[in-house]
């Protein structure tokens, strides 16, 4: 669902799925893992930006999918095939721009996360609904403190609400806000000035920043993977697809 292309010095990812607001599906995690090998081995390109096609950057994971998860092991095989994809996008040594509009939402929210630079339109929104169907949001909950306090963290996952553009400026998700239909150029524009930078200066200064933000990765499988199999998950699954409220019991 990852439409790439390269211009000049700037990689470009555009997930394709409008039809489906670019809900993620299960086999996006090697598409991601490929754009970032691509992105490694291309010496003239210096930066990498995501962008989404359609109305919304990504509404997240493909609902349908996730009740096509298997047992104990499966499940804990997708959190795994996820988490190393989102990995992979943060320890790239390239720099990387994610380029919003529309909703980005629970994994679309969490890889903005895992990008270096957010640049996000008025028309932006954040958010980890997760809760709404008896989740938590695995990358978010290891990797959202080095972004948000834990205030603003806890109030996403903890009421699945989405901020807007300037709520999640203010929060720490965006770096800048835009106008309308202007997020494009504005990564164009910050993606060619960091590429006319020192490429080894970058990469130095980008490990050295990330230091800490493999810690906790192995309790987000383990927390997605147990949630995954309870029934509140199965009646959030099929509260969404009856469109109902859902009727939670804590088991």
């Amino acid at each position: 669902m990852i439409d790439y292309s390269v211009r000049g010095p700037v990689a470009w990812a555009k997930l394709n799925r409008p039809e489906k607001l670019n809900a993620l599906p299960r086999e996006v995690w090697g598409e991601l893992v490929d754009v970032a090998s691509r992105v490694e081995e291309d010496p003239d390109v210096r930066v990498l930006v995501f962008c989404g096609e359609g109305r919304a950057f990504s509404v997240g994971g493909d609902i349908d999918g996730f009740g096509e998860l298997g047992d104990t092991a499966d499940r804990r095989a997708y959190m795994n095939e996820a988490l190393r994809a989102y990995r992979t996008i943060e320890e790239l040594r390239k720099p990387t721009i994610a380029a919003v509009h529309g909703h980005a939402l629970g994994g679309g929210c969490e890889l903005t996360l895992v990008c270096d630079i957010v640049i996000a339109d008025e028309t932006a929104r954040f958010g980890t609904p997760e809760s709404r169907v008896g989740l938590v949001p695995g990358l978010g909950i290891v990797r959202g403190h080095a972004q948000l306090n834990l205030h603003w963290l806890k109030y996403l996952v903890l009421t699945g609400e989405p901020l807007n553009a300037e709520e999640a400026r203010l929060a720490g998700l965006v770096n800048k806000v835009v106008p309308a239909g202007q997020h494009v150029a504005e990564a164009e524009r910050l993606a060619r000035l960091i590429a006319s930078r020192a490429p080894l200066a970058l990469e130095v200064g980008k490990r050295v920043l990330n230091r800490h933000a493999g810690e906790g990765w192995s309790y987000g499988v383990e927390a997605i993977a147990l949630l995954q199999g309870t029934h509140d998950m199965q009646e959030g699954i099929s509260a969404f697809r009856e469109n109902r409220e859902p009727g939670f019991e804590g088991r």
